[in-house]
């Protein structure tokens, strides 16, 4: 008889139990992996930003919100829950792939254009200061415009980005970037917010010179684009009338006019000096300077908080730009560096125009001060841009530029 017992095959040996464990601990690891500094820079100072301006809002709207029929904290609240919903956003945005916002280009332009276009629906379009560039629905209010922005330095990164080996000819550099952006603007012209398309213009230029294309193919969509500003600056009676108050030497004498707000502007900055009145204290919110809690909330931090305030409101926008210009010094990818150079200019650019309007440097445009002046919507579309970049700073290569360490292959182990 032959022994059967001998030829059955033997089960193979069970994987060795430590070895689960190793996986767990890889994986947790890169869960709690040290963060470049680049990231602790821009989700730090967004932080800051964002908690100094509730308190300016909730100074600058509570001693005049029972005369509007509200409560001293209706504004601060509101702004607080669109915080407390950007905040997750943001650091959910910053786990993202870089193929995620690669893919979502297009879709997330096609969207945010058709959500813009809701604002010439009757019924939820909302016009103020002869601008049609918000909607309200079910009581409250969004500025779809907003997420323009976000989107489109996405899509011009990603397109761009496609056509890196090509953009030494000039046509492919105009096509389909140049082309689909202004459409894109002129959604936002057609409500007459010139302030709006002044950034996203600002944005499309960042886009082309981040992108490399040579100066001589930059320029002429430059000068286009001054062009066009200008124009619908000249075409509108309204904001040409700012613009000479602007230029008016004796603005006095338009007190009652239109330099009726930049005047008390700086006289708001000016009645702060260094050390300011004092938090709360300020006397140009009491209904005296026109939308001091949004596009004027920097003079109310000068009146209050002085120029020590107005010195920290610009350290930390000067350190913001600092973390994410490392970011577009670092990378290798040109989708990263195209696209975190657009969001840098445009958030850095409008603080920047912001502060020169109030400073009278500048006319009005009325652009809001990022992650500062009141307005949900804003404010969430910045932190999410804030979250992008965050996603970029994780793509960065390693110091000293070491591959990351990759976890043994899972298998039996030669014996």
């Amino acid at each position: 008889m032959v022994d059967t017992t001998r030829t059955r095959p033997v089960p193979p040996e069970p994987e060795p139990g430590p070895r689960r464990g190793l996986a767990a601990r890889v994986s947790l690891g890169r869960v709690f992996a040290p963060v470049p500094s680049e990231f602790l820079t821009i989700a730090s100072t967004a932080l800051l930003l964002t908690g100094f301006g509730l308190v300016m809002v909730l100074s600058a709207t509570s001693a005049t919100a029972e005369d509007a029929g509200g409560g001293p904290y209706d504004a601060v609240l509101k702004q607080a829950v669109f915080a407390a919903l950007g905040i997750p956003i943001m650091f959910l945005a910053s786990r993202m792939p870089l193929t995620f916002w690669k893919r979502i280009a297009w879709p997330a332009l096609i969207l945010a254009t058709l959500f813009q276009m809701l604002v010439f629906v009757p019924g939820l379009g909302v016009s103020a200061n002869g601008n049609r560039n918000w909607i309200s629905i079910a009581g409250v209010q969004a500025q779809p415009s907003e997420f323009l922005k976000i989107t489109l330095a996405v899509w011009l990164g990603f397109i761009l980005y496609r056509k890196r080996t090509l953009l030494a000819d000039w046509r492919h550099v105009f096509i389909p970037a140049v082309p689909v952006a202004v459409a894109v603007i002129a959604t936002v012209m057609a409500g007459h917010d010139l302030g709006t398309v002044l950034i996203l213009v600002l944005i499309l230029l960042a886009a082309l010179f981040f992108s490399g294309v040579k100066l001589r193919v930059f320029i002429l969509p430059a000068i286009l684009a001054a062009g066009a500003v200008a124009y619908f600056a000249i075409s509108s009676p309204d904001r040409m009338r700012r613009f000479m108050s602007f230029l008016n030497e004796d603005c006095l004498a338009d007190y009652y006019g239109d330099c009726y707000q930049p005047l008390h502007g700086i006289w708001g900055l000016a009645g702060g000096g260094v050390f300011g009145l004092g938090l709360g204290n300020s006397k140009e919110k009491y209904s005296w300077l026109p939308a001091a809690a949004n596009d004027y909330i920097f003079a109310i931090v000068g009146e209050e908080l002085g120029l020590i305030g107005c010195i920290v409101v610009l350290l930390l926008f000067a350190l913001f730009a600092v973390g994410a210009f490392h970011i577009v010094r670092k990378t290798d990818d040109p989708f990263v560096r195209i696209t975190a150079g657009a969001i840098t200019i445009w958030i850095v650019g409008q603080a920047l125009l912001n502060i020169g309007v109030v400073l009278r440097l500048l006319p009005v445009f009325g652009v809001p001060l990022p992650f500062m002046s009141q307005g949900g919507t804003s404010l969430v579309s910045v932190l999410l841009a804030c979250g992008v970049l965050l996603s970029f700073a994780r793509s960065l290569p390693a110091r000293g530029g070491h591959a990351p360490a990759v976890p043994p292959a899972r298998g039996r182990i030669a014996r």
